[in-house]
């Protein structure tokens, strides 16, 4: 991370027009912000997937552009929420260049301001809210849905905001297959901080099916 991001608050766009495997690494630590006439949660991010485009079988733009997918094409910088399995939601940050697709899934935070919120909204998750383990608890406990896909997180006004964070070392960041997928399943694409909480455990997928 360079020094100009280490001293920002709010990230930039070009920050985040990257390959997604280096914007994946570059997240892990910077909270994600979310705000709403119930108030404020903001979570620090400790588990990150990343995924390409028409490269990456396991990505949602490896047969093309659709509506759906429409937000992953860029501009960087922006969510990207989708709906799976019937039930949850999904958020992503996008990255590389306007027409390349590219973006990290946000599989799991731990809650650093907000945290009554964060219990009324999820009061079954485990650690009593505090963590936001999975990406379908992630979404819950920041209020997220379709409503919010395509918001700018570089915008400060923006009810959504990507925040830095304090660095993580290297040393304690960890990487291995992402989780759920079946094509390209053993691509060790996910990246998490070693010892926190709110990491999932492993489950390896057989079915195919195209993620983030």
């Amino acid at each position: 991370m360079t020094d100009e991001i280490a001293t920002s608050r709010v990230f930039r766009r070009e920050w985040l027009a990257i390959d997604p495997v280096d914007l994946a690494l570059r997240l892990l630590g910077c909270e994600l912000e979310s705000r709403s006439d119930q108030g404020t949660v903001r979570v620090r991010l400790v588990e990150v997937e990343a995924y390409r485009g028409l490269d990456d079988p396991a990505s949602h733009c490896y047969r093309g552009r659709t509506p759906r997918n429409e937000v992953m094409w860029g501009p960087a910088g922006y969510l990207y929420v989708y709906f799976v399995y019937g039930m949850h939601f999904c958020a992503n940050v996008v990255g590389l260049t306007d027409g390349e697709p590219g973006a990290v899934l946000l599989r799991a935070g731990e809650v650093v301001e907000g945290q009554e919120l964060a219990r009324h909204r999820r009061p079954t998750a485990r650690g009593g809210g505090l963590v936001a383990k999975g990406p379908a608890v992630l979404t819950s406990v920041l209020g997220l849905d379709r409503a919010h896909n395509g918001l700018d997180l570089t915008d400060p006004d923006s009810p959504v905001r990507l925040l830095t964070g304090e660095p993580v070392g290297a040393e304690s960041i960890r990487s291995g297959p992402r989780v759920g997928v079946a094509a390209a399943r053993d691509v060790p694409w996910r990246f998490w901080i070693a010892g926190s909480p709110a990491v999932s455990a492993y489950r390896r997928n057989t079915r195919v099916r195209a993620r983030s």
